[in-house]
């Protein structure tokens, strides 16, 4: 009969494997994304019933079920809860706090883990085996990822500042070299060793999954997130080392991969290595060339803006952050429609790191029904730039900042940009003349051919639909 259990656990953690696979393909296109999570979900729903019916430890099934089941509930409610009621500005913190428990369930399971290695493997080659090691990998990893997660959804909800103290990067080589001592003193021992030692290195990961983010600027908040996420893949897949667990271990695996090639996507796409985010981050620390000169903005009204619009041929609508903040997306979608029944091609920019988590702004106007065709990415967009008649920024600001090519003093210079300055007229929606997230001036309010449109973007792209349907 444990045969025929093995068998069937083994034979389910490879269909769920096989789920994760085809799930996080269908994930690459946002027709088949929505299918894509269900497959995946199904994948993971089939390891767990097999898990708790089929598994078996020297021949006694699990117990504790009505706690495991309770838990399921509880978890299950909690998470649908927060995934129908998050707002799209809030998903974010909502993925980084998501990713965070994810790093504390692995280091958790590391910790109630460790006691239990077998005696006889410890008798044979003390502690220094591949399980001591899968164990200690995921209490670290998993240790971080969840301190990280947690100083990182402070930063995106706006509670905890970027930290510009200089001392923290030494304290994080200090952090880390201890970490990793700690792991070679344990592995090196003949006998068990007290779990007091554990909890040290535990609390010793968790402070420096905090000072590891601390000293991040906020504008690399997208880069840091993909980076923790591939953490906890990580840690999740030294679980399935651990339990000897096919489907714990395949996920975790394309969760650490797809993150970890994302992260390295997003540091290409700001033109820096991941050492430069982790170490320096950006914000408005260093000062432009021009810093103290008088500026002077145009601003453009309602209905010149509706004209322009009107009659050009090629618009092209950069978003951001803003207008995640405004819940423009549909008013947004609107525009387009409007435009595009009067002959304007409209189309979409998507800068790499717009909004404040990966995909951020593909995911908000997907919401909105926005073809996918229309969403172009940068290089795409920047080729159609000279021949666009109209370049509408709706709370974007770093993204399309001219400093990144031409001033060499900001902290934001050699980061690709959507070159918006390259259109033949610019309108920006903004509420104000506040900086963006790298807190930089932005050069591009101040252009001749920029005009800037204030308010809201929500009531500012209704209003200007009401005065193009009126013309």
């Amino acid at each position: 009969m444990g045969t025929i259990n093995d068998s069937i656990l083994q034979i389910s953690y490879i269909i769920a494997s096989i789920c994760y696979i085809v799930g996080l393909k269908k994930l690459s296109h946002p027709l088949t994304a929505k299918n894509g999570n269900y497959i995946a979900a199904l994948g993971m729903g089939l390891a767990i019933l097999t898990t708790i019916l089929f598994h078996r430890t020297d021949g006694h099934a699990i117990g504790n079920i009505p706690l495991i089941l309770l838990a399921l509930a509880i978890g299950s409610f909690l998470g649908t809860l927060a995934a129908k009621k998050v707002k799209m500005t809030a998903m974010p913190q909502m993925v980084s706090l998501f990713n965070g428990m994810g790093g504390a369930c692995a280091a958790l399971i590391s910790i109630m883990e460790f006691p239990r290695i077998n005696p006889d493997i410890i008798a044979e080659s003390g502690m220094m085996n591949g399980l001591t090691l899968s164990i200690l990998l995921g209490l670290v990893i998993g240790s971080v990822s969840f301190a990280g997660s947690m100083i990182a959804f402070g930063k995106l909800d706006g509670r905890i500042n970027d930290s510009k103290i200089s001392y923290l990067k030494i304290i994080n080589i200090i952090g880390i070299a201890a970490i990793i001592a700690m792991i070679v003193f344990i592995m090196f021992q003949e006998e068990m060793p007290s779990m007091t030692i554990v909890y040290i290195l535990t609390v010793l990961s968790l402070l420096y999954g905090i000072s590891f983010v601390m000293p991040i600027g906020g504008a690399d908040m997208p880069v840091v997130i993909s980076l923790l996420n591939s953490f906890t893949g990580v840690a999740a897949a030294c679980g399935g080392f651990l339990y000897n667990n096919q489907a714990m271990l395949t996920g975790g695996i394309l969760v650490g991969s797809a993150g970890t090639i994302l992260t390295i996507l997003m540091c290409k796409a700001m033109n820096r290595s991941l050492m430069n985010v982790i170490i320096g981050g950006f914000g408005g620390s260093a000062a432009g060339s021009d810093e103290g000169v008088e500026k002077h903005i145009k601003e453009i009204t309602l209905s010149d803006a509706a004209v322009l619009l009107t009659y050009s041929q090629k618009v092209y609508i950069i978003p951001g952050y803003g207008l995640a903040v405004a819940q423009a997306q549909h008013a947004c979608h609107d525009l387009e429609i409007l435009l595009e029944d009067k002959g304007v091609d409209v189309k979409y920019a998507i800068h790499p790191v717009a909004g404040r988590m990966p995909g951020h702004m593909n995911v908000l106007l997907a919401e909105a029904d926005v073809p996918y065709t229309k969403l172009k990415e940068m290089e795409e967009a920047n080729a159609e730039m000279a021949n666009t008649d109209v370049v509408i920024v709706i709370g974007a600001n770093d993204v399309v900042n001219p400093a990144a090519e031409e001033d060499p003093s900001s902290p934001i210079y050699g980061m690709p940009i959507i070159k918006a300055l390259d259109a033949k007229n610019i309108i920006v929606i903004k509420r104000s003349m506040a900086k963006g997230y790298a807190a930089i001036d932005n050069n591009l309010f101040y252009h001749p051919k920029n005009r800037m449109l204030f308010g809201d973007a929500k009531n500012v792209l209704q209003k200007l639909i009401a005065e193009i349907k009126a013309m």
